[in-house]
């Protein structure tokens, strides 16, 4: 089973690729369902939430509120630091334990894609035999997150925090642009799964995998 990464910044349509390669026959996981889990009420990292950021992050159910660690977290970046330090490994261990899964089914899957922004940033890439990174322009992922409602000082801020697409594309093994219409990017799903189904091919036959720059 080949494991595959897939990413990229704010707005740049990382879910909408996730979705064409489900379509298209992968095993997709969301490492932002993860977190949503691990947030609700009696969650893994409601605790470890609070201890950084005090009581004000917390619903009153009991589950983190989102909105307000989002504020918070992009007004301190140190607090940032250790909130990814606390709730990334129960992520990677979530993941690592989807992919154990996928790959022990019956019949497992050619390949699984797992979603998640700070790949690169973490440097988790590097547990996938494959990198995805979706590259689009910054000018034009801030007007499509503006179009979605929302703030631009947040979206500056979350931009400001993540990898550039240079960044991410200097440890991708493949780029799929998407700064077209839908229709464009249907066709680079189509594309880049044929790409991943030759390299799952490859990994079944015990050949080992070729080093990849391309863009799509």
């Amino acid at each position: 089973m080949l494991r595959v990464g897939l990413t990229g910044g704010v707005a740049s349509g990382k879910s909408a690729l996730a979705a064409l390669l489900a379509r298209l026959g992968a095993a997709a996981c969301d490492a932002d369902a993860i977190v949503a889990e691990l947030y609700r009420p009696g969650g893994a990292a409601v605790a470890a939430v609070a201890r950084i950021f005090g009581a004000g992050v917390v619903a009153p159910d009991g589950g983190v509120d989102r909105g307000a660690l989002a504020a918070a977290a992009l007004a301190d970046p140190a607090a940032r630091q250790r909130l990814e330090a606390a709730v990334h490994p129960l992520v990677r261990a979530r993941v690592a334990a989807w992919l154990e899964a996928a790959a022990a089914a019956a019949t497992p899957p050619d390949v699984a894609v797992v979603e998640a922004a700070l790949l690169v940033e973490t440097g988790s890439f590097r547990d996938y035999d494959r990198l995805v990174a979706v590259a689009v322009p910054e000018p034009a992922r801030v007007a499509r997150a503006l179009a979605k409602g929302w703030p631009e000082a947040k979206v500056r801020r979350i931009v400001a925090a993540q990898a550039s697409d240079g960044e991410r594309a200097a440890a991708a093994d493949y780029v799929v642009r998407n700064d077209g219409e839908p229709e464009a990017l249907a066709a680079a799903a189509r594309r880049l799964w044929a790409l991943l189904v030759e390299d799952a091919q490859r990994l079944r036959a015990g050949v080992p995998l070729p080093p990849r720059r391309i863009t799509i």
